[in-house]
């Protein structure tokens, strides 16, 4: 591409700052919810519920997949096992799609809908003042995009495990089931987060979603390593590339300017 190698730094992932600042508070409060009805001695109803966010990016592909991942939670979602957060963005066929395998799953009427950006951030807040959500099922749809693309950002602090593709996501400080790429190159990102520790393998049929789910659910083990990789890779850090992407670019524009002013 013609860039010279001394001009190419790795600055990390790209992450929103609210979330890499909080990053060692939201992990130990998620590592406290999972061993939640765990421990010895301890009684099976303190267990809570694990949040799944299953945000729908890009032109809103993988209707078909997600809606067949939605309809595999049935289970779960009626033993009260997890909660799910669904962006449908500012896509109407994924909200159509949303309503539609809700109704079949006999929650039709039984969710919550969120549509602006106000609603979602009180909706973080109340969750991070250790309240519950007041579905079982909170349904995310706009009319524009950018409310669209900020609700995932700002409902990861409250989600215990993010469902995305292996998109951009896939490198986001949470706790991440990786379900079946779009494009072929999303493969690489779902291996990183499994090296990183912070993420599943690519989840590439329902039945694997499921062996992950059962994992997830079924123990605190795999939500406690995640996190506590999370925490790891913060102090290496890992999650810092915007803040390193300016220091770079600051640094940069001094020492051109003290170069010009050497040739002034």
């Amino acid at each position: 591409m013609g860039v010279q190698q001394s001009n190419i730094q790795l600055a990390g992932h790209w992450i929103p700052r609210d979330l890499v600042t909080n990053i060692p508070s939201d992990c130990q409060r998620r590592i406290i919810r999972a061993s939640d009805g765990f421990g010895s001695g301890e009684s099976s109803s303190n267990f809570k519920p694990r949040r799944i966010l299953i945000p729908v990016g890009g032109a809103g592909a993988q209707r078909k997949f997600i809606v067949q991942f939605v309809r595999s939670l049935k289970p779960l979602i009626d033993s009260n096992k997890v909660q799910l957060f669904l962006n449908a963005g500012d896509h109407k066929h994924m909200k159509a799609a949303f309503k539609s395998v809700l109704s079949e799953i006999g929650l039709d009427d039984k969710y919550d809908n969120v549509n602006t950006t106000q609603g979602v951030h009180a909706f973080r807040e109340n969750l991070l003042k250790g309240n519950e959500p007041n579905a079982q099922v909170t349904l995310f749809s706009f009319d524009d995009y950018f409310p669209a693309v900020a609700t995932t950002d700002i409902l990861s602090r409250v989600s215990d495990i993010l469902a995305c593709k292996p998109s951009e996501l896939a490198f986001y400080p949470v706790p991440k089931l990786m379900i079946r790429r779009v494009g072929d190159h999303e493969q690489y990102s779902a291996l990183r987060a499994a090296e990183l520790g912070d993420g599943t393998l690519e989840a590439r049929e329902i039945e694997d979603c499921v062996k992950y789910m059962d994992l997830f659910v079924n123990g605190p083990h795999l939500l406690e390593q995640m996190n506590n990789s999370i925490i790891k890779n913060n102090t290496e850090g890992v999650y810092d590339g915007c803040k390193n992407a300016v220091k770079i670019a600051l640094e940069r524009a001094a020492e051109l300017k003290k170069n010009n002013k050497k040739i002034d």
